[in-house]
């Protein structure tokens, strides 16, 4: 074979040229595409969703008006609670003080307002007035820190010791109301006056305290709380810091 012809040959049987393989997106690549793709889609669902409340909202316009009632009512009754805490805290933080004189010279409701007053000084955030017609024997309500409910009912003397004496009959309102009606843990009566040995020997049997004239003057012109100054109140009915 002539060396032209095997020159020809072996040009023949060459393997032709590799084709350059296409490359492929890198993983990463792919893992960024997916979460714009996936950003995309939730975009599209958020924007449907709102207009399709939207149009909702619009087409039922009164719910509007009442949401917007709801929330003004809310808003009303958590800034009212707030004036409130803070009008009280202010009270305690003062010390409030009277004393008996000044107690003496008050009219039956305001006497009322004041032992209100004071069980609030001493921490009682919920106490409460309630004394007038139809009141059950209970004028005064509270809850100490210790989760204790208190009862108090308010026997004002304007004439002080030379008024009438507190007697057992008004302790018998109290003893038959203050648990039964009123869910009372101490039932207290609280008197600028007298109380007569009667009295102290029924509240004494049936568990009930007596704030007389000299127990009311150290609690009004001081600052210990009236549990401190009672005798045998119930323990607390909850853990807290002061406890």
């Amino acid at each position: 074979m002539s060396p032209r012809a095997r020159r020809g040959r072996v040009a023949t049987t060459r393997r032709p040229p590799a084709r350059r393989r296409s490359r492929r997106p890198s993983k990463r690549r792919q893992r960024a595409d997916d979460r714009l793709i996936g950003l995309l889609v939730a975009a599209a669902l958020a924007i449907a969703l709102v207009v399709t409340v939207v149009n909702w909202l619009l087409a039922h316009w009164w719910i509007l008006i009442v949401i917007g009632a709801l929330a003004a009512l809310a808003g009303g009754g958590w800034l009212y609670q707030k004036q409130q805490r803070a009008r009280w805290e202010a009270v305690r933080t003062q010390g409030l003080r009277y004393g008996i004189s000044q107690l003496d010279a008050l009219h039956h409701s305001r006497f009322e307002d004041v032992v209100r007053d004071l069980m609030r000084r001493d921490g009682c955030r919920d106490a409460v007035r309630v004394g007038g017609g139809g009141d059950l024997g209970a004028d005064v309500k509270a809850t100490d820190p210790y989760g204790r409910r208190w009862v108090i009912q308010c026997k004002h003397r304007c004439n002080g010791l030379a008024g009438s004496a507190v007697g057992s009959p008004d302790l018998q309102v109290l003893n038959g109301t203050a648990r039964q009606v009123h869910g009372a843990d101490i039932a207290v009566i609280v008197t600028n006056g007298r109380v007569t040995a009667p009295a102290v020997a029924f509240a004494k049997q049936q568990r009930l305290h007596v704030v007389d004239r000299h127990t009311l003057g150290v609690w009004a012109s001081g600052s210990r709380p009236l549990w401190e100054l009672l005798r045998a109140v119930p323990p607390p009915r909850k853990p807290t810091a002061l406890s």
